[in-house]
Parts: C-alpha cells; structure tokens; sequence
C-alpha cells in the first residue's frame, strides 16, 4: 500500500530554508510531497482551495510554514479535515514569538500542531509518524531512525566517558 502524500506550504520564499529542513527529511522517507508558496493574506482563495481539494489530491497531512501573522495553518485547517501541522518561522522583529502564538492559539475545533521555532524537521517527522499509522513499511522506517539516534547518542556517551577517563 502507498502511502498518502506530504503537503508542504510555505507563506513566502524567504521561508525556504526552514522548510527545506522539512523537505529533506521527508525525502529521506521516500515519501511523496508537494511544496508551494500561498499566502493566507495575499492568495487566501488558493490557500481554501487547495486545502479544500487535499484530501482528494492523495494528501494525509499538510505542514504550513510561516512567519510574522502566521495565519496559514489555521486558514489551512478551516478548510480540510486532514492533519495539519504549523511551522513558527522566526522573524527579525520578534524571533519567532509572533508567529508561534499565531500558530499554536487556535480556536476550538480548528486544531493545529504545532512545533518549534523553525522546527521544520520535527514537522516533518510528525507527519511521517501520522502517515505510519497506516502504513507498516514506514512505521519500520521510523523504528530505524529512531534505533540511530539511540545509536549516536551513546556513541557520543562512549566518548565523554573515555575523554573523561583519560583527564584523569
């Protein structure tokens, strides 16, 4: 069975290296996406429509990254049932502040999950997980990714411990 595809929304270009982060760990997956550029203020009738078509169009989750108002990820789960998960994307005026609470303060019945400041990989990982429900390969996918990071972090402890070993 295929899996459902990754929807990945960005509210500007200049939001492209957060989101690339997003991209490449789906990438890494094999898991199918499409990336545009809306605004939910410049385009909100292209933000409706494409949220109101996901589901049809083979999506199973939509990540939205955006700065500053952030109101993309809510305009995006007014209009779909599917998952949606809002990227904060940090701004020179606030650091990100705005758009969090932007992202993260959403009315009853219009869920949002929401991650870091710029964390567009956990966004990523988030939606992997919520297409792995479905999907057995990409659930033994996850299981491995999450076996190596097990691996590294007590191959970095292995270290500490010889470094501070030899210090003695």
């Amino acid at each position: 069975m295929s899996a459902r595809k990754i929807a990945v929304i960005m509210g500007s270009d200049s939001d492209l290296p957060v989101v690339k982060k997003a991209l490449d760990k789906i990438k890494s997956f094999g898991i199918e996406y499409e990336c545009h550029i809306m605004s939910a203020h410049r385009t909100p009738r292209a933000v409706c429509e494409f949220a109101e078509r996901a589901r049809g169009n083979d999506f199973g989750v939509i990540i939205c990254a955006a700065g500053m108002a952030a109101h993309l990820a809510g305009i995006v789960a007014a209009h779909t049932t599917l998952p949606v998960i809002g990227i904060p994307c940090s701004s020179k005026n606030f650091g990100g502040l705005d758009a969090l609470l932007s992202t993260v303060q959403m009315p009853s019945g219009i869920p949002v999950a929401t991650v870091a400041v710029d964390g567009a990989e956990n966004a990523a990982i988030l939606a992997i997980q919520i297409l792995a429900l479905s999907n057995d390969v990409i659930d033994a996918q996850l299981s491995v990714e999450k076996r190596k990071m097990i691996e590294k972090i007590n191959e970095k402890d292995r270290n500490l411990q010889e470094q501070l070993a030899s210090e003695d």
